[in-house]
């Protein structure tokens, strides 16, 4: 699928998500009890649909010629897991004192605390292309990293629901995200060959069950006849997830391109989309689980669910400029490494 597809297609998703919640022609579907059950559906059966799907479309061989740059999996991993939370932990601190809806602040915490997602950052990073292969590698490792390291920076940060003990949401976690995705890679064994040869729409399957999720969370947060989201906090927010991609992006690019960087143009491509993206379909499944029992779950999610578009809609506008500076840079490097010829007397 092409960037362009992809752009649309994400943009469609949420919209089609937004204009049916909100305008609530189904009451009560996305409440405990509805027609389509979430508490079941979505709780396990969706969830563990995603990471099956994942571990059966992963081609874990293609991460082994990245598996050595060990340097820069570092960087990503550190940046994204460590260094975008603390930031915007600390970012919030500030924001604390203004107007601005606090669930939604907590919800941009959580958008800092995901993992780096499977799909878009390797799409802009080809697009670009960048170190693909590094792309891949850090997306893939970032996901199963986030398994355990997201969940535990949500309950450092923001706590958890009372009435859903520690080990109950790593027991669940395991059994619906990590036991589906060694299957998926199971079976993936198996059926090599067949799946290369029919090539199975994964990325659609994810996405419908991805709709379906999203779906259900907005009919929550829509069916509370107490909910409090204003216009201003939203506008706000939305800014503020714009302003901060742009302001990281930037961050990692000076950081990968000092004098004193091993990175190539190419690796840099890929640490300035892999370090700054964010996954939602890891996200969303994960906070139903952590949070599962919060009033105001769905205002949480809000901000992860406007960050995912907004990454790829900011990536694709900037896939040109930063190709033309990749293509530049690299000509520069390779005339500086070529021997001089010498000068006769």
């Amino acid at each position: 699928m092409g960037l362009l597809e992809r752009l649309r297609k994400e943009w469609f998703i949420l919209g089609i998500v937004l204009v049916i919640a909100v305008a609530r022609l189904e009451p009560g579907v996305g409440v405990k009890g509805g027609p389509l059950k979430p508490e079941i559906t979505i709780t396990y059966v969706a969830v563990s649909a995603i990471f099956l799907n994942s571990g059966l479309s992963l081609k874990t061989e293609e991460l082994t010629s990245a598996l050595m740059h060990v340097k820069l999996h570092l960087f990503v991993q550190i940046f994204t897991l460590v260094f975008f939370p603390t930031a915007i932990w600390v970012f919030l601190q500030l924001l604390s004192i203004t107007p601005i809806n606090e669930w939604l602040l907590k919800g941009l915490q959580t958008v800092g605390c995901m993992p780096p997602p499977v799909s878009s950052a390797v799409i802009l990073t080809k697009a670009v292309g960048g170190n693909e292969a590094a792309a891949i590698f850090n997306s893939a490792f970032g996901s199963f990293l986030g398994i355990v390291i997201t969940p535990l920076l949500l309950l450092l940060f923001l706590g958890s629901s009372s009435s859903v003990p520690f080990t109950s949401i790593f027991s669940q976690l395991f059994m619906t995200v990590v036991v589906p995705l060694i299957i998926g890679q199971i079976v993936r064994r198996y059926i090599k060959d067949w799946l290369e040869r029919k090539k199975p729409p994964f990325g659609a399957i994810s996405s419908c069950v991805l709709l379906m999720i999203i779906y259900t969370t907005f009919c929550d947060t829509f069916a509370n006849p107490n909910i409090d989201l204003d216009k201003f906090s939203l506008i706000i927010i939305v800014f503020i997830i714009f302003s901060v991609q742009m302001s990281f992006m930037f961050l990692t690019f000076l950081f990968s391109t000092r004098n004193n960087s091993t990175f190539t143009p190419a690796d840099t491509v890929a640490i300035v989309f892999c370090s700054t993206h964010k996954s939602l379909t890891l996200g969303i499944p994960m906070l139903k689980i952590v949070f599962a029992g919060y009033e105001h779950l769905s205002l949480i999610s809000v901000p992860l669910l406007i960050y995912h578009p907004a990454q790829i809609l900011l990536g694709s506008l900037l896939v040109p400029t930063i190709k033309s500076w990749m293509v530049s840079r690299q000509k520069a490097l390779k005339l500086t490494r070529q021997p001089k010829a010498p000068v006769k007397v």
